[in-house]
Protein backbone atom coordinates (compact mmCIF):
# COMPACT_ATOMS: atom_id res chain seq x y z
CA UNK A 1 0.00 0.00 0.00
CA UNK A 2 1.12 4.06 -0.25
CA UNK A 3 2.50 5.06 2.81
CA UNK A 4 2.75 8.55 3.79
CA UNK A 5 6.00 9.84 4.33
CA UNK A 6 7.27 9.60 8.61
CA UNK A 7 9.60 12.46 9.55
CA UNK A 8 11.18 12.01 12.52
CA UNK A 9 10.46 15.31 15.14
CA UNK A 10 13.26 14.97 16.66
CA UNK A 11 15.41 15.49 13.60
CA UNK A 12 17.83 18.40 13.81
CA UNK A 13 18.68 19.71 9.76
CA UNK A 14 16.94 22.18 7.97
CA UNK A 15 16.39 19.00 5.32
CA UNK A 16 14.31 17.50 8.27
CA UNK A 17 12.33 20.38 9.17
CA UNK A 18 11.47 21.22 5.18
CA UNK A 19 9.93 17.47 5.01
CA UNK A 20 8.24 17.51 8.14
CA UNK A 21 6.71 21.17 7.13
CA UNK A 22 5.38 19.63 3.80
CA UNK A 23 3.58 16.74 5.51
CA UNK A 24 2.14 19.29 7.89
CA UNK A 25 0.73 21.56 5.25
CA UNK A 26 -0.92 18.65 3.45
CA UNK A 27 1.61 17.20 1.17
CA UNK A 28 1.66 13.32 0.58
CA UNK A 29 5.51 12.93 -0.06
CA UNK A 30 8.29 15.91 -0.14
CA UNK A 31 12.57 15.14 -1.81
CA UNK A 32 15.25 17.61 -2.56
CA UNK A 33 16.93 17.66 -5.55
CA UNK A 34 20.31 19.49 -6.42
CA UNK A 35 19.99 21.05 -9.62
CA UNK A 36 23.96 21.87 -10.23
CA UNK A 37 24.78 18.87 -11.49
CA UNK A 38 24.37 17.74 -15.26
CA UNK A 39 20.44 17.21 -16.52
CA UNK A 40 20.10 14.51 -18.97
CA UNK A 41 16.69 15.64 -19.41
CA UNK A 42 17.55 18.80 -21.43
CA UNK A 43 19.28 16.82 -24.37
CA UNK A 44 16.21 14.16 -24.12
CA UNK A 45 14.08 17.30 -24.93
CA UNK A 46 15.74 18.67 -27.37
CA UNK A 47 15.99 15.44 -29.22
CA UNK A 48 12.04 15.38 -28.61
CA UNK A 49 11.57 18.57 -30.35
CA UNK A 50 13.90 17.88 -33.36
CA UNK A 51 11.76 15.06 -34.27
CA UNK A 52 8.62 17.25 -33.77
CA UNK A 53 7.26 14.71 -31.52
CA UNK A 54 5.54 18.22 -29.46
CA UNK A 55 2.86 18.55 -32.49
CA UNK A 56 1.02 21.47 -32.27
CA UNK A 57 2.65 22.41 -28.44
CA UNK A 58 4.49 25.38 -29.50
CA UNK A 59 5.43 26.81 -26.56
CA UNK A 60 7.39 23.54 -25.46
CA UNK A 61 9.98 24.87 -28.17
CA UNK A 62 9.25 28.37 -27.66
CA UNK A 63 10.88 27.72 -23.99
CA UNK A 64 13.30 24.80 -24.92
CA UNK A 65 16.38 26.91 -23.51
CA UNK A 66 14.98 28.19 -20.22
CA UNK A 67 13.75 23.76 -19.91
CA UNK A 68 17.10 22.54 -20.77
CA UNK A 69 17.99 22.66 -17.52
CA UNK A 70 16.88 24.14 -13.76
CA UNK A 71 19.27 26.41 -13.91
CA UNK A 72 18.10 28.28 -16.74
CA UNK A 73 14.88 29.01 -14.99
CA UNK A 74 16.97 30.87 -12.57
CA UNK A 75 21.03 31.12 -12.60
CA UNK A 76 20.76 31.69 -8.71
CA UNK A 77 19.08 28.08 -7.87
CA UNK A 78 21.21 25.28 -6.19
CA UNK A 79 18.38 23.00 -4.79
CA UNK A 80 15.24 22.06 -5.56
CA UNK A 81 12.00 21.10 -3.05
CA UNK A 82 9.92 18.84 -4.75
CA UNK A 83 6.59 17.91 -3.40
CA UNK A 84 3.91 15.07 -4.65
CA UNK A 85 0.05 14.98 -4.19
CA UNK A 86 -1.65 11.76 -3.93
CA UNK A 87 -4.67 11.75 -6.57
CA UNK A 88 -4.91 8.27 -6.53
CA UNK A 89 -8.82 7.09 -7.64
CA UNK A 90 -11.19 5.08 -6.02
CA UNK A 91 -11.70 2.04 -8.60
CA UNK A 92 -9.60 1.22 -11.75
CA UNK A 93 -9.83 3.91 -14.19
CA UNK A 94 -9.66 0.99 -17.18
CA UNK A 95 -13.31 0.19 -16.29
CA UNK A 96 -15.33 3.18 -17.51
CA UNK A 97 -14.14 2.58 -21.33
CA UNK A 98 -16.84 -0.45 -21.17
CA UNK A 99 -19.53 1.83 -21.04
CA UNK A 100 -19.70 3.18 -24.31
CA UNK A 101 -23.22 5.14 -23.96
CA UNK A 102 -21.15 6.77 -21.02
CA UNK A 103 -17.82 9.26 -21.51
CA UNK A 104 -14.55 8.61 -19.60
CA UNK A 105 -12.83 11.47 -18.00
CA UNK A 106 -9.12 11.22 -17.26
CA UNK A 107 -8.85 10.77 -13.22
CA UNK A 108 -6.89 13.90 -12.73
CA UNK A 109 -10.10 16.19 -14.54
CA UNK A 110 -12.43 14.33 -12.80
CA UNK A 111 -11.70 17.06 -9.37
CA UNK A 112 -10.76 20.19 -8.62
CA UNK A 113 -7.86 22.03 -10.95
CA UNK A 114 -5.03 21.09 -9.02
CA UNK A 115 -2.73 23.93 -10.01
CA UNK A 116 -4.41 26.15 -6.98
CA UNK A 117 -4.74 23.84 -4.30
CA UNK A 118 -1.22 23.25 -4.72
CA UNK A 119 0.09 26.38 -5.28
CA UNK A 120 -1.31 27.75 -2.13
CA UNK A 121 0.00 25.23 -0.24
CA UNK A 122 3.59 25.68 -1.98
CA UNK A 123 3.52 29.41 -0.46
CA UNK A 124 3.14 28.57 2.31
CA UNK A 125 5.96 26.56 2.75
CA UNK A 126 7.67 29.13 0.80
CA UNK A 127 6.81 31.88 3.55
CA UNK A 128 7.81 29.26 6.09
CA UNK A 129 11.35 28.93 4.94
CA UNK A 130 11.62 32.30 3.68
CA UNK A 131 11.27 32.98 7.58
CA UNK A 132 13.29 30.35 8.96
CA UNK A 133 16.24 30.97 6.66
CA UNK A 134 16.00 34.38 5.07
CA UNK A 135 16.71 32.92 1.48
CA UNK A 136 15.61 33.29 -1.89
CA UNK A 137 13.14 31.17 -4.03
CA UNK A 138 11.00 30.41 -6.21
CA UNK A 139 7.94 28.39 -6.63
CA UNK A 140 6.35 26.49 -9.77
CA UNK A 141 2.90 24.44 -10.54
CA UNK A 142 3.08 22.72 -13.63
CA UNK A 143 3.02 26.72 -15.48
CA UNK A 144 6.31 27.48 -16.13
CA UNK A 145 8.79 25.53 -18.51
CA UNK A 146 10.61 23.55 -15.46
CA UNK A 147 10.88 19.74 -16.57
CA UNK A 148 9.05 18.70 -13.11
CA UNK A 149 9.32 14.38 -13.80
CA UNK A 150 12.46 14.31 -13.97
CA UNK A 151 13.62 16.68 -10.94
CA UNK A 152 11.14 14.35 -9.05
CA UNK A 153 13.07 11.72 -9.63
CA UNK A 154 16.38 13.18 -8.82
CA UNK A 155 14.64 13.92 -5.54
CA UNK A 156 13.86 10.38 -4.96
CA UNK A 157 9.97 10.73 -5.49
CA UNK A 158 9.47 8.37 -8.15
CA UNK A 159 11.17 7.50 -11.65
CA UNK A 160 9.99 8.40 -15.24
CA UNK A 161 8.67 5.13 -16.43
CA UNK A 162 8.68 4.01 -20.25
CA UNK A 163 5.47 6.07 -20.68
CA UNK A 164 7.23 9.08 -19.41
CA UNK A 165 5.45 9.87 -16.71
CA UNK A 166 6.33 9.07 -12.88
CA UNK A 167 5.69 6.18 -11.54
CA UNK A 168 5.83 6.06 -7.54
CA UNK A 169 6.82 2.58 -5.29
CA UNK A 170 4.35 4.25 -3.13
CA UNK A 171 1.68 6.17 -4.93
CA UNK A 172 2.02 4.08 -8.34
CA UNK A 173 0.88 6.58 -11.27
CA UNK A 174 -1.00 8.96 -8.99
CA UNK A 175 1.50 11.96 -8.05
CA UNK A 176 0.72 15.44 -8.39
CA UNK A 177 3.92 17.61 -8.74
CA UNK A 178 4.64 21.18 -7.13
CA UNK A 179 8.45 22.47 -6.98
CA UNK A 180 10.28 25.38 -4.94
CA UNK A 181 13.94 26.57 -6.60
CA UNK A 182 16.11 27.89 -3.84
CA UNK A 183 19.34 29.24 -3.46
CA UNK A 184 19.85 26.89 -0.13
CA UNK A 185 22.64 24.59 -0.60
CA UNK A 186 20.41 21.71 0.64
CA UNK A 187 21.58 17.69 1.21
CA UNK A 188 19.89 16.10 -1.73
CA UNK A 189 18.01 12.69 -1.26
CA UNK A 190 19.41 9.81 -3.45
CA UNK A 191 17.30 9.91 -6.77
CA UNK A 192 15.34 7.14 -7.43
CA UNK A 193 16.43 4.63 -10.10
CA UNK A 194 14.29 2.67 -12.49
CA UNK A 195 11.88 -0.25 -11.47
CA UNK A 196 10.39 -0.84 -14.70
CA UNK A 197 12.66 -4.23 -15.50
CA UNK A 198 11.22 -6.00 -18.67
CA UNK A 199 7.23 -4.94 -18.07
CA UNK A 200 5.50 -3.36 -21.32
CA UNK A 201 1.94 -3.26 -19.92
CA UNK A 202 2.05 0.59 -20.65
CA UNK A 203 3.32 0.49 -23.86
CA UNK A 204 1.17 -2.29 -25.45
CA UNK A 205 -2.02 -0.86 -23.88
CA UNK A 206 -1.69 2.58 -25.72
CA UNK A 207 -4.68 2.62 -28.42
CA UNK A 208 -3.00 5.06 -30.72
CA UNK A 209 0.71 3.11 -30.37
CA UNK A 210 2.34 6.52 -29.32
CA UNK A 211 5.76 4.94 -27.70
CA UNK A 212 7.68 4.62 -30.79
CA UNK A 213 9.58 3.08 -27.94
CA UNK A 214 10.26 2.67 -24.35
CA UNK A 215 10.98 5.90 -22.71
CA UNK A 216 9.92 8.10 -25.78
CA UNK A 217 6.28 9.94 -26.24
CA UNK A 218 5.37 10.76 -29.75
CA UNK A 219 2.63 13.35 -28.64
CA UNK A 220 0.72 13.62 -32.12
CA UNK A 221 -0.46 10.16 -31.97
CA UNK A 222 -1.42 10.39 -27.59
CA UNK A 223 -5.20 10.91 -27.14
CA UNK A 224 -4.27 12.82 -24.04
CA UNK A 225 -2.55 15.86 -26.74
CA UNK A 226 -5.06 14.95 -28.85
CA UNK A 227 -8.17 15.69 -26.83
CA UNK A 228 -6.74 18.52 -25.02
CA UNK A 229 -4.08 20.34 -26.89
CA UNK A 230 -4.95 19.90 -30.89
CA UNK A 231 -7.36 22.40 -31.49
CA UNK A 232 -8.25 21.36 -35.12
CA UNK A 233 -10.57 17.77 -35.66
CA UNK A 234 -8.81 15.11 -35.13
CA UNK A 235 -6.86 13.53 -37.85
CA UNK A 236 -9.72 10.46 -38.80
CA UNK A 237 -6.94 7.66 -37.94
CA UNK A 238 -7.08 8.32 -34.52
CA UNK A 239 -11.15 9.26 -33.54
CA UNK A 240 -11.92 5.50 -33.53
CA UNK A 241 -8.91 4.70 -31.04
CA UNK A 242 -10.16 7.43 -29.08
CA UNK A 243 -13.05 5.55 -28.12
CA UNK A 244 -15.28 6.99 -25.66
CA UNK A 245 -12.20 9.17 -23.99
CA UNK A 246 -13.52 12.69 -24.05
CA UNK A 247 -10.39 14.44 -22.02
CA UNK A 248 -6.95 12.93 -21.38
CA UNK A 249 -6.62 9.14 -21.45
CA UNK A 250 -5.40 7.17 -18.53
CA UNK A 251 -4.46 3.90 -20.09
CA UNK A 252 -0.59 3.87 -19.76
CA UNK A 253 -0.84 4.91 -16.29
CA UNK A 254 -3.71 2.63 -15.05
CA UNK A 255 -2.74 -0.39 -16.08
CA UNK A 256 0.93 -0.19 -14.38
CA UNK A 257 1.57 -2.62 -11.87
CA UNK A 258 3.13 -0.51 -9.14
CA UNK A 259 -0.70 0.50 -9.03
CA UNK A 260 -1.05 -2.40 -6.49
CA UNK A 261 0.66 0.21 -3.76
CA UNK A 262 -1.53 3.00 -4.61
CA UNK A 263 -4.29 4.74 -2.29
CA UNK A 264 -7.35 6.88 -3.13
CA UNK A 265 -6.70 10.26 -2.43
CA UNK A 266 -6.62 11.45 0.93
CA UNK A 267 -7.78 15.27 -0.41
CA UNK A 268 -11.36 15.57 -0.93
CA UNK A 269 -10.39 18.19 -3.63
CA UNK A 270 -9.30 15.19 -5.74
CA UNK A 271 -12.22 13.18 -5.32
CA UNK A 272 -14.32 12.70 -8.73
CA UNK A 273 -17.32 14.64 -8.93
CA UNK A 274 -20.70 12.92 -9.15
CA UNK A 275 -21.34 14.93 -12.71
CA UNK A 276 -18.02 13.76 -14.11
CA UNK A 277 -18.12 9.88 -13.29
CA UNK A 278 -19.02 8.35 -16.83
CA UNK A 279 -21.23 11.19 -18.05
CA UNK A 280 -24.12 10.87 -20.49
CA UNK A 281 -22.52 11.40 -24.05
CA UNK A 282 -26.02 12.83 -24.71
CA UNK A 283 -25.96 15.10 -21.60
CA UNK A 284 -22.49 16.44 -22.37
CA UNK A 285 -23.06 17.22 -26.45
CA UNK A 286 -25.96 19.10 -26.03
CA UNK A 287 -23.97 21.69 -23.53
CA UNK A 288 -23.84 25.01 -25.13
CA UNK A 289 -20.71 27.75 -24.10
CA UNK A 290 -22.73 28.50 -20.32
CA UNK A 291 -23.42 24.78 -19.64
CA UNK A 292 -19.84 23.68 -20.21
CA UNK A 293 -18.78 26.61 -18.21
CA UNK A 294 -20.78 26.09 -15.27
CA UNK A 295 -20.39 21.79 -15.35
CA UNK A 296 -16.59 22.59 -15.61
CA UNK A 297 -16.27 25.30 -13.14
CA UNK A 298 -12.93 24.93 -11.19
CA UNK A 299 -12.13 22.19 -13.41
CA UNK A 300 -9.03 21.96 -15.70
CA UNK A 301 -11.26 20.82 -18.67
CA UNK A 302 -12.66 23.73 -18.90
CA UNK A 303 -9.42 25.34 -20.14
CA UNK A 304 -10.32 23.53 -23.69
CA UNK A 305 -13.36 25.63 -24.27
CA UNK A 306 -16.80 24.21 -25.29
CA UNK A 307 -16.25 23.46 -28.89
CA UNK A 308 -13.16 21.16 -28.50
CA UNK A 309 -14.66 19.49 -25.88
CA UNK A 310 -18.04 18.58 -27.40
CA UNK A 311 -15.97 17.50 -30.58
CA UNK A 312 -14.33 15.44 -28.44
CA UNK A 313 -17.90 13.93 -27.54
CA UNK A 314 -19.05 13.60 -30.83
CA UNK A 315 -16.22 11.31 -31.89
CA UNK A 316 -17.17 9.28 -28.51
CA UNK A 317 -20.55 8.53 -29.78
CA UNK A 318 -19.62 7.46 -33.41
CA UNK A 319 -17.49 4.94 -31.62
CA UNK A 320 -20.56 3.89 -29.48
CA UNK A 321 -22.29 1.80 -31.52
CA UNK A 322 -25.52 3.26 -30.15
CA UNK A 323 -27.69 4.13 -32.90
CA UNK A 324 -30.08 5.98 -30.50
CA UNK A 325 -27.47 8.62 -30.25
CA UNK A 326 -27.51 9.19 -34.37
CA UNK A 327 -30.11 12.10 -33.21
CA UNK A 328 -27.53 14.08 -30.91
CA UNK A 329 -25.11 13.70 -33.82
CA UNK A 330 -27.95 15.19 -36.43
CA UNK A 331 -28.92 18.06 -33.58
CA UNK A 332 -25.24 19.62 -34.23
CA UNK A 333 -24.55 19.61 -38.28
CA UNK A 334 -25.91 22.88 -38.45
CA UNK A 335 -23.38 24.17 -35.10
CA UNK A 336 -21.99 27.56 -35.28
CA UNK A 337 -18.08 25.71 -34.86
CA UNK A 338 -16.77 24.17 -37.86
CA UNK A 339 -15.08 21.27 -35.90
CA UNK A 340 -18.01 20.23 -34.28
CA UNK A 341 -19.78 20.00 -37.29
CA UNK A 342 -16.92 18.01 -38.44
CA UNK A 343 -17.28 15.64 -35.89
CA UNK A 344 -21.04 15.49 -36.02
CA UNK A 345 -20.90 14.76 -39.58
CA UNK A 346 -18.43 11.78 -38.69
CA UNK A 347 -20.44 10.61 -36.20
CA UNK A 348 -23.42 10.51 -37.91
CA UNK A 349 -21.66 8.67 -40.36
CA UNK A 350 -20.53 6.04 -38.03
CA UNK A 351 -23.44 5.41 -36.86
CA UNK A 352 -25.81 5.18 -39.84
CA UNK A 353 -24.31 2.84 -42.13
CA UNK A 354 -22.80 5.36 -44.46
CA UNK A 355 -19.54 3.33 -43.42
CA UNK A 356 -20.87 0.08 -43.61
CA UNK A 357 -23.31 0.13 -40.93
CA UNK A 358 -23.56 0.68 -36.99
CA UNK A 359 -20.12 0.81 -35.76
CA UNK A 360 -18.74 -1.64 -33.90
CA UNK A 361 -17.74 -1.70 -30.36
CA UNK A 362 -14.99 -0.34 -28.40
CA UNK A 363 -13.59 -3.89 -27.91
CA UNK A 364 -13.53 -4.99 -31.12
CA UNK A 365 -11.53 -2.02 -32.68
CA UNK A 366 -7.96 -2.61 -33.84
CA UNK A 367 -5.27 -0.03 -33.12
CA UNK A 368 -3.38 1.06 -36.09
CA UNK A 369 -0.25 -0.84 -37.08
Amino acid sequence: MGTIEVIDPAAETLEHHIKAKAIELGFDVCGIASVEAPWPAGARLAEFIDQGRHGAMDWIARTAARRAHPKAMWPAARSAIVLGLNYGPDADPLIALERRDRATISVYAQGDDYHELIKKRLKALARWLVAETGCELKVFVDTAPLMEKPLAQSAGLGWQGKHTNLVSRAFGSWLFLGSVLTDLALQPDAAETDHCGACRACLDICPTQAFPAPYQLDARRCISYLTIEHAGPVPEEFRAAMGNRIYGCDDCLAVCPWNKFAETAREAAFHARDALQSPALADLARLDDPAFRALFAKSPVKRVGRDRFVRNVLYAIGNSGDADLAGVARELLDDPSDIVRDAAEWALARLTGATGGIAPPLGELSRSD
